[in-house]
């Protein structure tokens, strides 16, 4: 087949476009950089599912086709949940919620990664408009506040040679070594060193005021929350000084900053109101409507795009899904065995369902449970297109080679819909409406239209835009003794569940154990066994175990975010000893 562009499915910032002739190869052009990160790079090295299965035993991919077909008939209505995570970000995939949501089953609401920042965002802004990459690129100085770039997003990297960097994170990654200031603040303190970030600033006179009296007037009675902070204690207790404030300070005055933020920083009860002060710290600054000023998150992926599916329909929390009270769960491009919070609880829930369908390409704790198994499609062998929450690009996803393995999105849905008489659009049809949202640039790049390259140049989406600052503030507790923050951070081998998943409990050397020890690692939702690897960028109030390490989940809490109904991984106290 000859070369023919294409773009990566994973859940990721970079949203890689790549082609393909007999292997995966990165575009060498636009924001890719010629580069592909190792889960790519190794993708059809990765051994997938081949193979349907019943109940344990290998079946054609016709029976279970009719297997799924019966479950669904005999199964009431308000009885069968459709799970579906981001395993795979095409625009495709909401193909299946068109058939369920049309059939009057059940749907998800909520989200495992970033629900409480983009919370915090809206609140303050109105919107959610992602500062794109294209952007960063012209900015002055960029701060790395919780993002780890190596893992989570490299193909910034290029874009930030000869820049200053700041890096505000617990944990001193590779960037953090790179930078020219590195914070290494306490966890879960984020919120107040924003604000007093904020109020230093204000008080050296260096806020930018002329953009504050137009989209911040309110600004004031924000100044008046920070003072409520008390410095040398809440100092103390993040292990910082006022040197640290000043030396940030001193980097970003007058000059074009990007912040770049990593979804760690919102992994908490309050994450929306964290985000909400770091934009505050922004909007002091002046950062918003500038070229090369900002602040990146995670953008909405389907900002300007209308979806053609039907997906209206009752929904539960994908945090907390009582799987219990389901006859039958179809479960699509997840693993919750793995990635939903409290494992243990989720567990037993998923013991007491009748009917568990797996439906991906990859076996893991959930496809070992489920009673019927149907291998999907890999993205090179069906057709999809896809968008990015760090970059505005459109991307088509054409079908790369052919396939006697699994079935695709699109044509288990017309399977479906055909055998319950429920409306589906061709496919064909279906790709051409997501691509009448594109337009082609100058460069010959493909691009979401209606989006701006520079957001909120006239001041934010709010009611009068202006932005709406925080009204309160909860005091910062000193951490109990015996007691060990968790980080959960992206593993640089995995994403999330997917790929070679870690193993191990990182930990700082000061706490007495050694290489290889095996310890049990316990919260208030559980324990799991791991053996330790001294990790010397660690603060030693804090312990790390990877995203997708096996287990870690039994640690975590299923209560959501105050707001943004956002898992909260990171709001997890533990106790570590010696087995």
């Amino acid at each position: 087949m000859s070369e023919i562009k294409t773009a990566c499915p994973l859940d990721c910032y970079d949203g890689c476009e790549i082609v393909y002739e007999s292997g995966i190869k990165p575009l060498k052009n636009g924001h890719t950089q010629g580069f592909l990160c190792p889960h790519l790079h190794h993708y059809e090295s990765f051994k997938r599912i081949e193979k349907p299965s019943y109940k344990g035993e290998e079946i054609s991919l016709e029976k279970a086709l009719e297997i799924l077909k019966d479950i669904i008939e005999q199964t009431p209505k308000h009885q069968l949940l459709h799970y579906r995570s981001h395993g795979n970000f095409g625009l495709m995939q909401e193909v299946m919620d068109h058939f369920f949501a049309s059939n009057d089953n059940i749907l998800t609401n909520g989200n495992l990664c970033d629900g409480a920042g983009e919370a915090g965002i809206i609140e303050g802004r109105g919107s959610n408009k992602n500062m794109p990459l294209s952007q960063i690129a012209k900015s002055d100085v960029v701060i790395f506040w919780g993002r780890n770039p190596h893992v989570t997003s490299s193909h910034i990297l290029p874009l930030i040679k000869g820049k200053k960097m700041i890096v505000i994170d617990p944990v001193r990654t590779k960037i953090a070594k790179m930078a020219d200031l590195h914070v290494q603040l306490k966890p879960h303190s984020d919120l107040y060193f924003a604000m007093l970030l904020t109020r230093f600033l204000h008080i050296e006179g260096a806020c930018d005021e002329a953009f504050m009296q137009e989209y911040a007037s309110e600004f004031e009675d924000y100044y008046e929350l920070t003072q409520g902070i008390r410095i040398k204690a809440t100092l103390d207790m993040m292990g910082l000084s006022l040197g640290d404030i000043g030396d940030v300070l001193e980097l970003v005055k007058d000059q074009k900053v990007a912040i770049v933020c990593g979804v760690g920083v919102q992994k908490y009860r309050d994450g929306a109101d964290v985000m909400r002060a770091i934009d505050a710290f922004a909007v002091a600054l002046g950062l918003f409507g500038k070229e090369g000023c900002g602040v990146a998150y995670l953008g909405n992926s389907k900002e300007a795009i209308t979806s053609p599916f039907h997906t209206k329909a009752k929904r539960v929390s994908k945090i907390d899904t009582k799987f219990d009270e389901f006859e039958t769960v179809f479960i699509q491009g997840a693993n919750p065995l793995a990635q939903m919070p409290d494992t243990n609880r989720v567990l037993d829930s998923m013991e007491h369902t009748q009917n568990v369908i797996y439906f991906g390409l990859w076996e893991n704790e959930t496809s070992q449970r489920a009673d019927l198994v149907i291998p999907a499609k890999t993205f090179l062998e069906k057709d999809d297109i896809r968008t990015s929450y760090a970059h505005n690009a459109l991307m088509a996803m054409p079908q790369q080679k052919q396939s006697e393995i699994g079935i695709s999105e699109y044509d288990l849905a017309r399977y479906l819909c055909d055998a319950f008489g429920v409306e589906l659009q061709s496919q064909e049809e279906y790709l051409q409406h997501f691509k009448n949202f594109g337009v082609q640039k100058i460069d010959g790049s493909f691009m979401v239209e209606h989006r701006e390259e520079v957001p909120y140049r006239e001041g934010f989406d709010t009611d009068d835009g202006e932005f709406i600052f925080l009204e309160e503030l909860e005091v910062m507790h000193p951490l109990e003794e015996g007691y060990l923050h968790l980080i959960t951070s992206k593993s640089p081998k995995s994403l999330n569940s997917q790929f070679h998943r870690e193993k191990n409990l990182h930990i700082n050397a000061s706490h007495g154990f050694s290489e290889g020890d095996l310890v049990e690692v316990s919260s208030e939702h559980g324990s799991v066994a791991l053996h330790v690897t001294i990790d010397e960028n660690l603060r030693d109030d804090c312990v790390l175990i990877y995203s997708g390490t096996e287990g870690v989940n039994k640690l975590t809490s299923s209560k959501h975010s105050y707001e943004g109904k956002n898992a909260i991984y990171q709001d997890v106290l533990v106790q570590i000893k010696l087995l």
